[in-house]
């Protein structure tokens, strides 16, 4: 691997020639692989065919010995984990250390959604996070993650930082792993390695104190602000940390690392050499002060006069009255009733590409029930009967390929699972079933 020549220059300075030397040889090794498991699909790590030893920084952390085809695997495409860089699990330790109620939260710059799934797993119950990708394209990956994932108190947007103005002092948390130059994807994405530059570093960390500044006016007084990026130098990282405390008014915080994991107190630091991970960086900030300027949001508009939900939908949920069931988008939906208000807002004022639960589409005169429902942790597993398949059977379907049932199966909707894992819809017609799964979300690649 062969390195620009200001990265290096760059690099040594920041580090020393030694240690730069060390970060170097870590950079030609190959790339550690790990996943995160989701608690709430009650996945254990002995129900993978894999050989897993923990992240030490997040308990649903796990290394794996060689890098599997995920693809492949119906496990993956349940929402059971995660496959996520460790190093970014980090989250993780800091969510543990900081938040310790219910938060209304932001995840800023959220596809693919690493960072926004370990957040609904681990931010306290009763919590809502709403996550945002400014990339349309990217979004729809971190809404297809999202849904996979199974939490319901979530809300999918595709907006710019600067389309944020009618949420003031609205978030006690706002994480932003802000676009940068991808130093600590050097060893992953090769082809990261060309696209550096100076200039390249120089245009992103102007670019992140612009998001910053843009979307500071949301965060309440006293709220947490977590700043990443997977990059190394110090002008994306602790000189854009150092900015933000001075100008817009924040404590940094520690993150209290423990001594065997080789990270520093505050701005942390993860380096390959020093640790089993990528490169990546992490500041938390307290905020102190309000921002001055703050921009007028939009006007609400009158709400929609609303629509008649059918009363079959409730039952397709198992704890129903927790939740609102409405239409929109010539869909039924249902969202966490506590967090309605934000909801509301959000559709007013931003894209909202998915929220809460995406229940049904009529058809007709019935109702099909949504992949979004299928992926649900809180779907009513009694609501639909249930077919159990093998792994080939497993992947056939998520190839979107014609199912074959078992004589007994009754007809209309049924649910495909695999070791007990919901996989989606099926719809039984007696001589053939119509297979549910999401075309744009099907495997395309023939073999192993």
């Amino acid at each position: 691997m062969t390195l620009p020549i200001d990265f290096q220059r760059m690099m040594t300075e920041h580090l020393g020639k030694e240690e730069y030397e060390r970060l170097a040889e870590a950079l030609a090794l190959p790339a550690p692989t790990s996943i995160r498991i989701n608690p709430q699909k009650n996945a254990q790590p002995s129900s993978f065919h894999f050989q897993l030893s923990p992240v030490p920084w997040c308990r649903e952390g796990f290394f794996l010995e060689e890098r599997p085809s995920f693809t492949f695997d119906p496990l993956f495409h349940a929402g059971c984990y995660y496959v996520q860089e460790a190093s970014s699990m980090f989250l993780a330790h800091v969510l543990k250390e900081y938040v310790n109620g219910p938060v209304t939260a932001l995840d800023l710059c959220a596809a693919p959604g690493g960072k926004s799934t370990l957040a609904l797993s681990e931010l306290p119950e009763g919590s809502v996070l709403m996550a945002n990708e400014v990339v349309r394209q990217r979004a729809n990956i971190l809404a297809e993650n999202i849904i996979k994932w199974g939490n319901p108190n979530c809300i999918v947007t595709n907006n710019y930082a600067e389309d944020f103005g009618a949420f003031s002092d609205v978030f006690d948390l706002i994480i932003c792993d802000a676009p940068c130059s991808g130093e600590g994807m050097f060893r992953k994405d090769p082809a990261s390695i060309g696209e550096w530059s100076l200039s390249n570093v120089d245009t992103c960390w102007r670019r992140q104190r612009d998001i910053v500044q843009d979307i500071w006016h949301t965060l309440k007084e006293g709220g947490l602000f977590i700043y990443s990026t997977c990059t190394y130098n110090p002008l994306e990282d602790e000189e854009n940390v150092a900015w933000i405390a001075k100008t817009l008014g924040a404590e940094v915080l520690s993150c209290h690392p423990l001594p065997e994991w080789g990270l520093t107190e505050k701005n942390t630091h993860f380096y390959p050499h020093r640790v089993k991970g990528e490169g990546f960086f992490i500041s938390v900030l307290r905020k102190t002060a309000s921002q001055d300027g703050v921009k007028m949001g939009k006007k609400h508009k009158a709400d929609k006069k609303p629509s008649k939900v059918p009363a079959e939908l409730k039952g397709w949920l198992r704890d129903s009255p927790a939740f609102t069931l409405y239409e929109d988008k010539d869909s039924f939906w249902a969202f966490p009733t506590p967090h309605q208000n934000l909801l509301k807002q959000a559709q007013h004022t931003l894209k909202v590409l998915h929220a809460g639960i995406e229940m049904a589409t009529s058809k007709g005169k019935s109702l099909q029930p949504c992949h979004s429902l299928a992926m649900s942790n809180h779907l009513n597993s009694e609501a639909f009967p249930m077919v159990e398949v093998d792994e080939p059977q497993a992947i056939a379907y998520l190839r979107t390929e014609a199912l074959q049932l078992p004589d007994d199966t009754p007809r209309g909707y049924v649910l495909i699972t695999h070791q007990g894992h919901s996989l989606g819809f099926a719809k039984n017609i007696g001589n053939r079933a119509n297979n549910l799964y999401p075309q744009e979300w099907r495997i395309r690649k023939s073999e192993k």
